[in-house]
């Protein structure tokens, strides 16, 4: 890789210093829904989230309405990486891939090894993903003590990480399928492609009408209707171009990188961390779930994403930027264990009317979260500038 890999254009320094801000507001918010659950106001909270809007309770609404939009902004985010930024040159976008994959199969692994077999084995999910926000949040803390090159490589591996989870989810977490329902959604996404590619038409309302109705008829499929939010980011029209504002696409990316930071992120940390502590919540931690939980994002992500980014490299397929040291790699690793939003999605959806094992799993991923931000955050202080060969 060349030293253009350490250069941060002007949308991904807005979206770095964006996310930074969202890692910090997200750390307030669980901090504050711990709080109050665990306070007198706990059963008032918790009826406030269980109350139903239309049908849908507010925490599921959060869930299934406002997480689409969330996806819809990371499927932008997506195609900007890959038409523009680090992962549309092939070899520059081989060594976050491959750490990802590294990331992404060993927590898997880890938490599948230790409840194969028995009912926590659908948590095998839960380890898998990278939290963007608490990962970057974490990273601008040390400021010029780490190269530009370890913010954009730190990105693209969430960005691939969060595209490997919902890959899982649409394959994995759905439990009645409609067929019916699932081509009319897919219908319609093909009807969006065509007025993108073929009509070219660059007005954004026809796209986001489109997007409500698919997301309505994959909710109905069984498939979580989040799906319909990457879906429709690729139905977009996006412009080749590097910075061009003009691009739909890239328009709405602008117009939602603040909301999906500040609102949806923080809502959902309030809508899912209300977790009530009880008197044997140190048990809960020694489960096999949590442990695989634990596991998975404390020792399975450091040591998939170096492992497998060394194995690439020495083989020649990929090699690190110019400013990029192992040390650094190590220290994205620790930090990629930072599961928390993506981790507590798979949760919600892996123990489905099983209030104790979502309690205890967020549980585990919230000490998991911690022990690997902190770890990533004194590992990259100390070592962020030294050479580990």
């Amino acid at each position: 890789m060349t030293n253009t890999y350490a250069t941060l254009s002007h949308t991904f320094s807005r979206f770095f210093e964006s996310e930074k801000s969202s890692g910090i507001l997200l750390i307030l918010c669980t901090i504050l829904s711990l709080t109050i659950a665990n306070s007198v106001l706990g059963p008032a909270y918790q009826d406030f989230w269980h109350a139903k809007i239309a049908g849908l309770s507010i925490e599921h609404w959060t869930n299934d309405a406002l997480m689409a939009v969330f996806f819809l902004f990371v499927g932008l985010e997506l195609e900007r990486e890959l038409y523009n930024g680090e992962l549309s040159n092939f070899r520059n976008a081989l060594l976050p891939v491959f750490a990802a994959a590294g990331g992404i199969f060993l927590p898997a692994s880890i938490h599948f090894a230790l409840n194969a077999g028995i009912p926590t084995q659908a948590g095998t999910g839960i380890p898998m993903a990278t939290d963007i926000a608490f990962a970057l949040g974490v990273l601008a803390l040390l400021g010029n003590r780490v190269p530009a090159s370890l913010k954009v490589f730190l990105t693209a591996l969430a960005v691939i990480d969060d595209l490997g989870a919902i890959i899982v989810i649409a394959i994995f977490y759905t439990t009645k399928l409609s067929i019916l329902y699932l081509l009319a959604a897919l219908a319609v996404f093909g009807v969006l492609v065509i007025l993108n590619r073929l009509l070219r038409v660059m007005s954004l309302v026809p796209y986001l009408l489109g997007g409500v109705l698919m997301w309505f008829l994959m909710l109905k499929s069984g498939v979580h209707a989040t799906i319909a939010g990457v879906l429709l980011a690729f139905a977009i029209p996006f412009s080749s171009k590097a910075e061009d504002e003009a691009s739909p696409s890239h328009r709405l990316e602008h117009l939602l990188l603040k909301p999906a930071a500040f609102l949806i992120l923080p809502i959902f940390a309030l809508a899912n961390t209300g977790i009530v502590i009880g008197s044997g919540w140190q048990h809960e931690l020694l489960s096999t779930n949590s442990l695989g939980i634990i596991g998975g994002l404390v020792l399975g992500k450091p040591l998939g994403i170096v492992l497998v980014s060394l194995i690439a490299v020495l083989v020649g397929m990929c090699r690190l930027p110019n400013d990029l040291k192992w040390s650094h790699v190590i220290g994205a690793g620790l930090l990629g264990g930072i599961g928390f939003t993506m981790s507590i999605f798979i949760t919600n959806l892996a123990f489905a009317g099983e209030p104790n094992l979502v309690n205890g799993s967020k549980m585990a991923i919230l000490a998991a979260s911690l022990i690997a931000g902190v770890l990533g955050y004194f590992w990259l202080k100390l070592f962020g500038r030294q050479v580990i060969s």
